[in-house]
């Protein structure tokens, strides 16, 4: 057997189409999940990519693929709130230029921004369960395993951030959940 069959080294791994495969079907769903935690794309790309690099670590040892989707979102949220516990992430980012206010608009892109602004400026716990339950769909209970916490926690978390995002953007929060023809509770 040579270096480039052998299982583990990389190259030539007998799981790299069906990893290729599922890296083509689910890396911008996971980007897109990345973003929203962390609010930039570059640095979601860095999560997404990060967050594949142990999945194809793993891939071998996967044995239940039906809940590929729920593992690799798991992978992605842990490596945001890893990357948040290091001090290096926490530095400020200066601009000089003043953030944007919203415009009187009634452009979705408008209040696309509004929200993501907003939603940078919940802890990332509380980021992180919103993100779960409002954008990705899931249940409380699924919320709550992909976690790795009880119900209660992420009832509680989501209270939270919710009432964080009811602050931040202020009068505009009714406006925001009207467009959205969803109940936030």
């Amino acid at each position: 057997m040579t270096d480039q069959q052998l299982p583990g080294t990389g190259r030539g791994s007998p799981w790299d189409g069906e990893f290729a495969r599922y890296f083509g079907e689910r890396a911008h769903a996971l980007r897109a999940t990345a973003y929203l935690l962390c609010g930039d794309w570059h640095h979601a790309e860095d999560i997404t990519q990060q967050s594949l690099l142990k999945l194809y670590l793993a891939w071998p040892r996967l044995s239940h693929r039906d809940m590929l989707d729920a593992y690799a979102r798991k992978v992605v949220l842990r490596t945001f709130l890893a990357e948040h516990r290091r001090p290096w992430r926490r530095r400020e980012r200066l601009t000089d230029v003043p953030p944007e206010l919203p415009g009187d608009g009634d452009s979705g892109t408008e209040q696309r921004m509004l929200v993501l602004h907003a939603l940078g400026s919940v802890p990332p716990k509380q980021r992180a369960v919103l993100v779960l339950r409002y954008w990705n769909d899931l249940s409380v209970e699924e919320t709550a395993a992909a976690l790795g916490c009880s119900t209660g926690t992420v009832k509680s978390q989501s209270a939270r951030g919710l009432d964080t995002l009811r602050k931040r953007l202020g009068p505009y929060f009714s406006g925001v959940l009207s467009g959205t023809g969803r109940e936030v509770t």
